[in-house]
């Protein structure tokens, strides 16, 4: 059985968000979420929210007990990217782009571990 969550719009790069993402995959939940907290970093932070939803979505639509859960998939795709300018020197101006991503969490309860197939 697998169950997910999805975040939408969270005001963090991909990339930063990704470089944590890899470690999780193939991780207890309950593991994945004590060594989340300890993290310093705002997108450990949303990790644990998105995490949180997760297993309670497979606790409370599906009945799956906790301690089997596993981290089958984390993707993280990039959003729409806000765009803002900074002015410069001779009335010019050089674009800032706030970039923005979508995450999804995938538990299962199998133990199937889906692999990234990009990377």
């Amino acid at each position: 059985m697998k169950v997910q969550a999805l975040t939408k719009n969270v005001r963090i790069s991909p990339l930063k968000l990704r470089a944590l993402a890899r470690g999780l995959v193939g991780m207890p939940a309950k593991h994945a979420m004590q060594t989340l907290t300890w993290i310093p970093r705002k997108s450990a932070r949303l990790m644990v929210k998105t995490l949180k939803s997760a297993i309670a979505n497979a606790e409370n639509n599906f009945n799956l007990p906790v301690d089997q859960l596993m981290i089958c998939e984390v993707v993280v795709d990039s959003c729409a990217t806000i765009k803002r300018y900074q002015p410069v020197s001779r009335g010019s101006a050089h674009s800032i782009r706030k970039r923005t991503s979508r995450l999804k969490i995938v538990l299962t309860s199998d133990g199937q571990i889906v692999q990234d197939q990009k990377e």
